[in-house]
């Protein structure tokens, strides 16, 4: 109903992966992502975050909001399309070692859309004072 909004199932993640073991043992056939494209997309970044399952760690933040420096303003390029985006959070989160949370949610960590954007801007106000870290090309 709306180009600005897409939601987007990553059926395929690494299968030697931690987190495709999790969702193998618990029936779960992908990730869901919700993408929302700015006005002036592709000159700024979508933002994104995981819906569900719930992951810890993997660079997923609370509501689900995604620690990658390519979803900023500055680490973003116009040439990026959707399907990169998805695969390079597809490579981070196995790499940032994610697990489908098991225990469930503490009440006081709500899990929505305004949670996850708060959480990126903490996030991305934080990566502006102190740096990004970029690992070793040798760690893929």
């Amino acid at each position: 109903d709306n180009l600005f909004e897409w939601h987007v199932r990553l059926h395929q993640i690494d299968p030697e992966s931690d987190l495709a073991g999790d969702l193998r043992e618990l029936h779960i056939p992908n990730i869901l992502l919700h993408l929302i494209f700015p006005e002036n997309f592709p000159f700024a970044p979508p933002f994104m975050r995981v819906i569900e399952p719930r992951i810890e760690k993997g660079f997923v933040m609370e509501g689900g909001a995604i620690c990658m420096e390519l979803l900023t303003p500055r680490g973003w390029a116009s040439a990026y399309t959707v399907e990169a985006v998805v695969m390079q959070f597809a490579a981070s989160v196995v790499k940032g070692q994610g697990r489908v949370a098991r225990a469930p949610p503490r009440p006081s960590r709500e899990f929505s859309r305004r949670r996850a954007e708060e959480a990126f801007r903490s996030l991305v106000k934080t990566h502006d004072k102190y740096g990004w870290v970029t690992p070793a090309l040798s760690d893929g």
